[in-house]
């Protein structure tokens, strides 16, 4: 019975996962708005994922063949109507080094795992916690793979052979260098005059698709000029059959680390496309478990078609959206016309300069950074430009991943620091109805009272036992925990060491307002039970100074005359 329980719930767990009803009916509203944004994101999208294609070191083919295949799959299985998947920028920075290292099968056998690992994450249903990533990681992110896709192409740019290296500062040193060593023009204004008409273009008519009119008119001139400048080379006329030659079990456990690295990366860029997609439209609001599945989906078919692991692309899903999509169509036509384009233009594409590629890469490096945002994160607190500004670093330094754990636990940092700043410990007037002022003074030499206000946790509980613990002339301290928001284990802990510290000093400790919450983490320390054997837990401050008065008047420490005695016993145990 519980394993068909179990299935059941799996079950249900997939099928939500998968395309409805409710996707069919949102095709069915605007098809032509769908079909010419289709169109309009695959005259945009041509170029980058051929560009992409060569950067990942694959070649264009394979850069194709992913903006094909996983195109289409994160279209239909997605969790985004606005969505639009294929190679990008960021992913190409994770595996060159992978190309490098084993090879194209190595890449592809990446890929396949990274697919796996996303929806073993959309059926954890970890797709929530992609909301907590802070502004300024994600903008150092940002930043530090533009400036790695800007590197990676001057090269191809300079018209150099890629110099060895795996720092691609090093590497774009290097072939500065070469390129002086032996000026190589043509490449040069092409991939110059490539990137300027895009960045010029972006800004006059951004509606128009200048990197392709750059690109065949790069083209162009190269052809009819007959410059010496290398080219995309043959492409295939259509995909190739779905194959696992590719695939070595024995390389397997080796790459695990980078099959972590590019489903991280994947799951951070779809998922961050899909926010930015849902704030430029009305009512839309995606679903990021839904979005992990059709990005596994995606990844796993790519590799076995000769493409390179994908992600939904910011650029093109902001494109899609501008061009009036209505539904997931729009995406799934713009992977049928490229899928169309490799049928019937592929002797054309195959005269596209590499220069050219290069110069469309440079100019989408340079549209990535939003100068805005990065101007008002730099301004908006010391902490936010510090983490920025070492995730940006790392990301270029090291690689992306690292990047993000190292912006994550900053971040961390800091949010703890401020937390802890807020957490403050103050004595609190004893009680409002003192009308001697004598009495008042009398009391306030041997009872304190001390207010507790917001979380009592390991940032925060050690300055806490510090002021607690230096309290001198006094015979009861009362703790008021009314205005505690939060204690963990190592408050519950500092609090038990103030305690007896204090008793060791003959001083006696009262209790009052202990939220039922947080009695769990008092009662782990066995702390609870032993302030409730010696009566001095209260519901209320005024009850616990009313005790304290009688216990002083027992003692003789105050006049029994002063004295009013109040309740002893206080808040249940729950």
């Amino acid at each position: 019975m519980s394993a068909r329980i179990t299935a059941r719930a799996s079950w249900h767990r997939l099928r939500r996962l998968l395309p409805g009803r409710d996707d069919l009916a949102t095709i069915r509203r605007s098809p032509g708005r769908d079909l010419l944004a289709g169109l309009t994101v695959a005259v945009v999208a041509l170029p980058l994922a051929l560009g992409f294609g060569v950067a990942s070191g694959l070649g264009a083919a394979a850069g194709l063949a992913t903006a094909v295949v996983a195109g289409a799959l994160a279209a239909i299985f997605g969790g985004s109507d606005f969505q639009v998947s294929g190679p990008t920028g960021a992913m190409t920075v994770v595996l060159v080094p992978i190309v490098a290292q084993y090879g194209p099968g190595g890449v592809l056998t990446v890929g396949l795992m990274a697919g796996l690992i996303l929806i073993a994450l959309a059926l954890a249903r970890a797709g929530r916690y992609v909301r907590y990533i802070p502004a300024p990681v994600v903008e150092g992110f940002t930043v530090g793979i533009a400036a790695v896709i800007f590197l990676q192409q001057v090269p191809a740019a300079l018209g150099v052979n890629t110099p060895e290296g795996e720092k691609v500062a090093l590497i774009a040193w290097r072939a500065l260098g070469d390129y002086f060593a032996d000026p190589d023009w043509p490449a040069l204004t092409l991939a110059g005059g490539v990137a300027a008409v895009m960045l010029v273009g972006a800004r006059l008519r951004p509606q128009i698709p200048f990197s392709l009119l750059a690109v065949a008119a790069a083209t162009a001139a190269a052809v009819l000029a007959r410059l010496e400048t290398p080219a995309i080379g043959a492409l295939p006329s259509t995909l190739p059959a779905p194959s696992l030659a590719f695939l070595d079990p024995a390389a397997i456990p080796g790459l695990a680390g980078a099959a972590v690295a590019v489903a991280a990366l994947a799951a951070l860029e779809s998922l961050l496309s899909a926010t930015v997609a849902d704030g430029m439209t009305v009512g839309s609001r995606h679903d990021p478990d839904r979005e992990l599945f059709g990005q596994g989906l995606a990844n796993i078919a790519a590799p076995l078609f000769g493409g390179v692991p994908a992600t939904a692309a910011i650029a093109r899903t902001a494109v899609n959206v501008r061009s009036g999509a209505a539904s997931r169509l729009a995406a799934l036509t713009h992977a049928l016309v490229l899928a169309l384009i490799m049928l019937a233009a592929a002797p054309l594409v195959a005269h596209i300069p590499l220069a050219a590629l290069a110069g469309v890469l440079l100019a989408t490096a340079v549209r990535m950074i939003e100068v805005g945002s990065v101007k008002v994160l730099a301004r908006a607190s010391r902490s936010d430009a510090i983490i920025m500004a070492l995730t940006a670093a790392v990301t270029i330094a090291i690689d992306l991943v690292w990047a993000v754990i190292c912006g994550l636990i900053v971040a961390g940092a800091f949010a703890l620091s401020k937390i802890a700043a807020s957490a403050r410990i103050e004595t609190v007037p004893l009680a409002e109805g003192d009308h001697h002022l004598a009495e008042q003074a009398l009391l306030t030499e041997h009872i304190v009272a001390y207010r507790i206000d917001g979380p009592l946790f390991f940032a925060a509980a050690h300055r806490f036992l510090l002021t607690l613990t230096e309290t001198a002339d006094v015979r009861i301290v009362i703790l008021r925990l009314s205005r505690i928001s939060a204690i963990d284990a190592t408050g519950a802990l500092v609090l038990r060491d103030a305690v007896e510290r204090l008793e060791h000093r003959g001083i006696a400790v009262y209790l009052s307002g202990m939220r039922p919450e947080h009695a769990k983490a008092f009662a782990a320390v066995d702390l609870l039970d032993r302030f409730h054997e010696a009566r001095n837990v209260f519901e209320s401050t005024p009850e616990a100074i009313s005790a304290a008065r009688g216990h002083l008047a027992a003692i003789g420490v105050i006049p029994p005359a002063n004295c009013e005695p109040g309740p002893r016993a206080g808040v249940a145990e729950t």
